[in-house]
């Protein structure tokens, strides 16, 4: 897990020096398709992945976007009608049965297809009408990491070329993007998160929580943490954290908070605030200090939309040094394997 974290600079730059010109055609032809709504379907940690790239579709591209339940194909056998729309099902490893039938239904059904995964060759890749391979290379570790991070990036590059209606690029977005080897490099260079391992060691639940681009980070995060350390993680959205589960922040439950620089963090503090009331033990994640807060593990200040890219790092860290700090196997989590076949 360690190496699949350590190569994440390298592996985002793969994706912007090899990858981009594919994910560019492949954002031309959605753009002159010009699908009405994107549906994307996917599970566990491609599941937040296909979180993110849905807050970019509604935000970015102002198109209805949704997140499908394969078990209404799969088990209930049911053909909702998305002739109009784009179907776009992310999985690492394109293995899972149940994800490729929801891909073959709606493409027989009329909908445009595409696959993203770390699998060219899997069946989810054949069943779509196009594909992207997130070039993230062999995964060593059952949790996910450099390839949770490498559909982020390739979702972002996707949504963002169809934005321009080419495929490219705007300017702006690609010098900022250049930059991004660089960030993650300096994120996973920063030694604040073994200490804060030490600290959590004897834990017995976390909280989670975010709002916008960062509630997927939030989500991912409670996930690495249950794989890795068999902990009790609850991500919440900010606004829902404030709809009863803020009853249970006290100063015995640390809460991972990931606040940007952008209109997500903005609306971050009001929560912050209620949890300082609480005298909750908040953990910043994010590029400036906010009242109330424990401690932070500083992110860059850049645009949100890049920040998802950033932002997991730190946290991707600290599950695996949580869970060598409690003497279990990080690399191999009790009753997972890399590969989840579900019907």
């Amino acid at each position: 897990m360690a190496a699949d974290i350590a190569e994440q600079p390298d592996v985002y730059a793969g994706v912007l020096d090899h990858g981009a010109p594919e994910i560019a055609r492949i954002a031309a032809i959605i753009a002159e398709r010009r699908p009405r709504s994107i549906v994307f379907t996917a599970r566990g940690t491609s599941d937040h992945a296909a979180l993110y790239a849905a807050y970019l579709t509604e935000i970015r591209l102002g198109l209805p976007a949704s997140l499908a339940s394969p078990s209404v194909v799969t088990v209930y056998d049911a053909r909702p009608d998305w002739s109009d729309s784009l179907v776009i099902a992310v999985s690492q490893s394109g293995g899972s049965p149940d994800l490729a039938q929801v891909v073959a239904a709606a493409r027989a059904g009329g909908a445009l297809t595409l696959a993203v995964t770390n699998n060219p060759d899997s069946r989810l890749a054949a069943e779509a009408e196009l594909h992207l391979d997130v070039r993230a290379g062999h995964e060593r570790a059952v949790a996910a990491t450099k390839t949770y991070t490498a559909e982020l990036l390739t979702l972002l590059l996707l949504v963002e070329g169809i934005r321009t209606g080419t495929g490219r690029l705007e300017t702006a977005e690609a010098a900022a993007l250049d930059k991004l080897p660089e960030l993650a490099q300096s994120v996973l260079d920063d030694p604040a998160v073994a200490d804060l391992a030490g600290r959590y060691r004897f834990a017995s639940r976390f909280v989670t929580t975010g709002r916008g681009y960062a509630y997927p980070t939030a989500r991912e995060t409670a996930l690495k943490l249950m794989e890795t350390s068999y902990l009790p993680a609850l991500a919440f959205s900010g606004a829902d954290l404030l709809h009863g589960p803020l009853a249970m922040a006290d100063p015995g439950v640390p809460v991972l908070a990931v606040v940007g620089s952008g209109p997500g963090g903005h609306a971050m503090w009001n929560v912050l605030t209620r949890l300082e009331k609480q005298r909750a033990d908040v953990v910043i994640v994010g590029a400036a200090d906010v009242p109330g807060q424990t401690t932070r593990l500083a992110t860059p200040a850049v645009d949100e939309r890049i920040a998802a890219l950033l932002d997991i790092l730190p946290l991707q860290r600290l599950a695996l040094h949580l869970a060598n700090e409690r003497g279990e196997n990080p690399d191999a989590p009790r009753g997972l394997k890399k590969v989840t076949e579900t019907v």
